[in-house]
């Protein structure tokens, strides 16, 4: 598709909320000239071809992470490993995809969306694959080390791409759809990989991976056109990438809203981590009662982003809704930490299970409206603002992570504490750095 074609595409498709007027010179273009702008049927099946593969590719993160969890006992077992090295794979892969994206998102910046893109989905299906033969664990850390490195290039260009795509208001109701993708992936990654174990082992697992990595990188081949162009594209290297993150760190509502979104993704991370254990160990839940409860939780999460993106988005601002959504959040924790040190008594699985459902379900705002509120204070640096956002949202999880379990296996108060502490530190960094009274400032991008 030609350049300037798909430029009048991007208008018309992602940026139908915004009334824009008609160049002067097109009451002068020749009458043989085509419309660049394809058919209202052709834009929205391309329009819902884009949607799936960019909910696919930030579904890579709980498919690598979350497909992988019930084949760790295998694993111990069939490299002669002990656990705590084996828990390893999932730390590297997480620091991977951590780091990978502030590499990949500047990249993204300087080359466009799709080489980068390409060559970090080119790199995951080598990894992957390699990791389906190690020989050893420690090559299994190393190989799920560059695993993450290159998955993480599916995360950031994704939301860059959204970027480049959409808008205002538009912007909001994609991420809102995103996350009806990306709170399905976590249901079912760990159904696959349990489905998976049964017909082979931990080995089989990476190879279904491999296979997944290797249609989204076709897809992306042949379906998803370059969405920056030429012209936007930054043209220095390190050194612009590095001044380009401190521009955007230097502009504080940007920066508010990527710590809100970070410390309000520490408390999503608490769930993760903690849920487990809180639910089975401490109030003697079965496996399979754990497993609805999850599953129930993350419909919650994707039921309200999709009221967000329907219904909210449009109709009341983005700050707002994100004001609530923090608030929902700090509530429920709070209820949590005084139900788990016994202000209430003794309480059972069902008001525990009733304040995190609260708490997962206002996630569905708080999360995709953070991110929007930061992407749209910047115009020519999206790929470093999606880096930015999600290795800060990715370093602070792993950070608040081992913490719910500081105080030993008798008690869930740590996770309480630990989502009640995130919580208020999003809401502090939201109403002081953000400013959200202030609808002028929070309007005004950080570039110009």
């Amino acid at each position: 598709m030609p350049e300037q074609g798909h430029l009048e595409q991007r208008g018309h498709v992602g940026r139908a909320d915004v009334p824009k007027a008609e160049p002067a010179a097109s009451a002068v273009r020749p009458a043989d000239v085509p419309k660049a702008e394809p058919p209202a049927a052709a834009v929205r099946r391309t329009g819902l071809l884009v949607t799936l593969l960019l909910g696919g590719l930030t579904a890579t993160p709980p498919l690598a992470m979350d497909m992988y969890l019930p084949s760790l006992p295998q694993v111990t077992d069939s490299l002669h490993a002990p656990a705590a090295t084996v828990q390893l794979t999932l730390t590297a892969c997480l620091l991977g995809m951590a780091l990978g994206q502030l590499v990949v998102g500047p990249m993204s910046d300087r080359w466009g969306r799709r080489r980068p893109l390409l060559a970090g989905l080119l790199a995951y299906v080598v990894a992957t694959a390699l990791c389906a033969v190690a020989p050893t664990v420690e090559f299994l850390v190393g190989f799920r080390l560059v695993q993450g490195l290159a998955g993480a290039a599916g995360i950031v260009i994704a939301r860059a791409v959204v970027r480049d795509l959409y808008d205002g208001v538009a912007m909001a109701r994609f991420f809102s759809t995103l996350m009806l993708i990306g709170g399905v992936a976590p249901i079912v990654a760990p159904l696959m990989g349990g489905q998976i174990l049964r017909v082979t082992d931990w080995r089989g697992v990476f190879v279904v991976l491999t296979v997944i990595g290797a249609l989204l990188a076709g897809l992306v081949w042949t379906r998803l056109p370059e969405t920056l162009p030429a012209a936007e594209r930054h043209t220095g290297g390190v050194v612009e990438a590095l001044h380009s993150m401190r521009r955007l760190l230097a502009d504080l509502p940007f920066a508010g809203y990527m710590l809100t979104g970070g410390f309000a993704f520490a408390a999503l991370f608490a769930y993760i981590s903690a849920s487990p254990f809180v639910i089975q160990e401490i109030y003697g839940a079965s496996p399979q009662t754990f497993s609805l409860l999850f599953g129930v939780n993350s419909v919650g999460l994707v039921v309200v982003g999709q009221i967000n993106g329907k219904v909210l988005v449009g109709r009341v601002s983005l700050e707002r809704v994100l004001g609530v959504g923090l608030l929902t959040v700090t509530a429920a924790a709070t209820a949590l930490l005084l139900m788990t040190t016994g202000v209430f008594g003794e309480v059972g699985l069902f008001p525990v299970a009733a304040g995190l459902f609260v708490l997962m379900s206002a996630m569905g705002v708080a999360l995709p409206n953070a991110q929007s509120l930061a992407l749209l204070r910047t115009k020519h640096s999206a790929g470093s603002a999606s880096a930015l956002l999600g290795t800060s949202s990715f370093l602070i999880g792993a950070i608040a992570s081992p913490l719910v379990g500081m105080a030993g296996e008798g008690t869930a108060v740590p996770m309480a504490v630990v989502q009640l502490a995130a919580a208020l530190v999003a809401l502090l960094c939201f109403m002081t750095m953000c400013r959200p009274w202030n609808t002028r400032a929070t309007a005004e991008g950080a570039e110009n």
